[in-house]
C-alpha cells in the first residue's frame, strides 16, 4: 500500500514537472474521446511489433484533476490497448509497466485536439471521425469559454490557435456530415467517404429541396422523407453520389409529373446556382373572340396585332406569365386537353363541336400545344409563335449541343425525336426559306443550315435517329399527357392544311 502511494507521489511530482516515469499500465486509461472511432487498420502489425521488440516510444499521459488514474494525452490509445492485451495474454513483466511522459493537465479541449493532431499527422482518420472530433471540440469550447455558442469563424480561430488548421468551409461540411449524414449514411462514411462527396451531397440536397418546393405539391417534410429514404437505400461502402442524384431526379419527376430530362437539367442548373423555370401545366381554354378579348378588368377591348396579343391567355396573371420561360397562349377548344387521362378508353384526339374551325384559332392551338410539349421536355425556349402565317409557330434553333454530354442515350433520343416531330408540324424544312428565315435568330444553327441548304450541318447539329425507332424511342416513353398533346398537335396540323385547301388559303403567303 505504501509502495503504491509512493509511486503516485512520484507521478504527481513528474506531472508537475512534465517528467518521465515508469508506470503500471493498469493506472492508464485510453482517452474516451479518441477521434478514431473505427479500428486501426494497422492494429495487428503494431501488436506484432510490440510483442517482439517492446514499446519503442514512451506514452504521453496526463491526469484530470481529482482522478486516480491517468489518460493518454496525445495519441497512443492503440499502443496502450495492445500493451494491456499482451499483459493479459502473456503475463510478461515487459508489458505490465511502460515508460511515460507526464504532461500537466490543461483543459479537456486541449487533450482532444492533441489526439486529433496526432491522428492527422499519421493521415489515418476518416473524414467522419475528424468531423466528430471537431464537433466535440466545439461543444467543449462552449463549456470552457462560458459562451452560448461558438461560430464557425470562432471555432476556426480557436483550432488554429491550438495548432490545428481547419478552414471554415471544411467546418461547414463536417457539421453537415455529423448532424445530417451520420444517421443516413453510416456505412459509406465509415468506409471512408471524403469531403468531396459530402460537399456534393450537401449541394445536391439543398438544390433538390429547392426544386422540390417549386414543382411538387408535397412540402419540405415530404422531401426530407424522400431524401432520407434514398440515402438509406444506397448507403454502402461503394458509395456513388451520382446514383443518389439520379434517384432524386426520378422521384421529383414522378411527383411533379414532369419529364425526367427537364428535371435533370433544372436540378443541374440549381446546383450550379442558376434557376431554370419549370412550366406548370396550363390547360388549353376556349379561344377568345378572334377580334376582341377580355381585359384583366373584365372589359372587352380590341385585340392588338402582335403575335403575343393574338395568342395571349387573358386568364394568366401578368406576373405569372412572366415566370414562365415560354409564354403560354390560349388557343383553343376542348376541355379534354385540360384533364389528365384517367380513362384508357377515352379518345386521344379531341373531337366535337368545340374544335376550332378558323385558321387563326387553329394556329393558336398549334402554338400552345407545341410550346407546352417543348416546355415539359426541357426545350421550351426553342418554340416561338408565328402570327398570321404558317402553322402558328416556328423553332428558333436546334437543342443545345451540350445535352449530348449531360443526358443518357434514351433521354437524348426522346428529346431529339420530339424536336423532329415539332419541326415536322411547323414545316421547318419544307416551308419557303423567305417565309422562315426572317423569324430565326442570326446565330441559329438551324437558320444557317436552312439558308445554306446544308442537310449535313443540320443532321450533325441534332441527333437524327432511324425513323423506324420513333415508336420505341419516343411514343412509348412519353408521359400520357405529352402523348396526348403530340397527337392533338398532329391533328391540328392536318386541320390547318385541310382548311387551307378548302378555302384556297396560302399557308406560307
Amino acid at each position: 500500500m505504501a509502495t503504491r502511494k509512493a509511486k503516485r507521489a512520484v507521478c504527481n511530482d513528474a506531472a508537475t514537472e512534465g517528467g518521465m516515469v515508469m508506470l503500471d499500465v493498469q493506472l492508464i486509461n485510453p482517452y474516451e474521446r479518441n477521434p478514431r472511432r473505427s479500428e486501426n487498420p494497422e492494429y495487428d502489425r503494431i501488436k506484432d511489433s510490440i510483442r517482439s521488440k517492446g514499446l519503442d516510444q514512451p506514452l504521453v499521459i496526463t491526469q484530470r484533476p481529482g482522478s486516480a488514474n491517468y489518460i493518454v494525452q496525445a495519441g497512443g490509445n492503440t499502443r496502450l490497448m495492445i500493451l494491456k492485451e499482451l499483459c493479459e495474454e502473456t503475463d510478461d513483466e515487459r508489458f505490465s509497466r511502460v515508460q511515460c511522459v507526464v504532461r500537466p493537465w490543461s483543459q479537456e479541449s486541449d487533450v482532444l485536439l492533441a489526439h486529433l493532431r496526432e491522428n492527422e499527422l499519421r493521415g489515418s482518420l476518416t473524414f467522419i471521425d475528424k468531423a466528430r472530433a471537431v464537433c466535440d471540440a466545439r461543444r467543449l469550447l462552449v463549456e470552457e469559454l462560458g459562451i452560448g455558442q461558438v461560430t464557425h469563424r470562432r471555432l476556426e480561430a480557436e483550432l488554429r490557435g491550438k495548432g490545428l488548421s481547419v478552414s471554415i468551409s471544411s467546418i461547414w461540411l463536417m457539421t453537415y456530415a455529423v448532424e445530417k449524414l451520420a444517421d443516413l449514411l453510416p456505412h459509406a462514411l465509415q468506409a471512408g467517404m471524403g469531403a468531396r462527396h459530402v460537399g456534393r451531397i450537401r449541394a445536391l440536397e439543398r438544390a433538390a429541396g429547392t426544386l422540390w418546393q417549386r414543382v411538387c405539391s408535397g412540402g419540405e417534410d415530404a422531401f426530407d422523407e424522400v431524401f432520407s429514404a434514398l440515402c438509406h437505400r444506397y448507403d454502402g461502402p461503394d458509395w456513388d453520389t451520382d446514383v443518389l442524384q439520379g434517384a432524386i431526379e426520378t422521384e421529383i419527376a414522378g411527383e411533379s409529373e414532369t419529364n425526367l430530362h427537364t428535371i435533370r437539367v433544372a436540378l443541374d442548373a440549381e446546383i450550379k446556382g442558376r434557376k431554370l423555370e419549370i412550366p406548370e401545366f396550363v390547360p388549353i381554354k376556349e379561344p377568345p373572340n378572334p377580334e376582341r378579348r377580355e381585359g384583366s378588368n373584365g372589359v372587352l377591348g380590341p385585340t392588338e396585332d402582335s403575335a403575343r396579343e393574338e395568342y395571349d391567355d387573358p386568364d394568366i396573371e401578368e406576373d405569372e406569365a412572366e415566370s414562365i420561360s415560354v409564354p403560354l397562349p390560349s388557343a383553343t377548344p376542348t376541355d379534354d386537353i385540360d384533364d389528365p387521362i384517367t380513362d384508357s378508353t377515352k379518345p386521344p384526339i379531341d373531337s366535337g363541336p368545340s374544335k376550332p374551325t378558323d385558321l387563326k384559332s387553329l394556329r393558336g392551338r398549334a402554338w400552345t400545344l407545341a410550346a407546352r410539349l417543348a416546355q415539359r421536355n426541357g426545350i421550351g425556349e426553342l418554340v416561338m409563335p408565328l402570327s398570321g402565317a404558317g402553322l402558328g409557330y416556328v423553332l428558333r434553333d436546334v437543342p443545345d449541343h451540350s445535352l449530348a454530354d449531360q443526358l443518357d442515350e434514351n433521354t437524348l433520343a426522346q428529346i431529339s425525336m420530339l424536336w423532329w416531330q415539332l419541326a415536322a408540324c411547323a414545316e421547318m424544312t419544307f416551308a419557303p426559306l423567305e417565309s422562315i428565315l426572317p423569324h430565326l435568330p442570326d446565330d441559329s444553327l438551324l437558320r444557317q443550315a436552312l439558308a445554306d441548304e446544308d442537310a449535313e450541318l443540320l443532321f450533325n447539329s441534332i441527333w437524327t435517329l432511324d425513323p423506324g425507332h420513333t415508336g420505341y424511342r419516343l411514343w412509348q416513353s412519353l408521359h400520357d399527357r405529352d402523348w396526348r398533346d403530340l397527337l392533338n398537335l398532329m391533328d391540328t396540323y392536318r386541320s390547318i392544311r385541310h382548311l387551307a385547301i378548302e378555302t384556297g388559303t396560302v399557308i406560307w403567303g
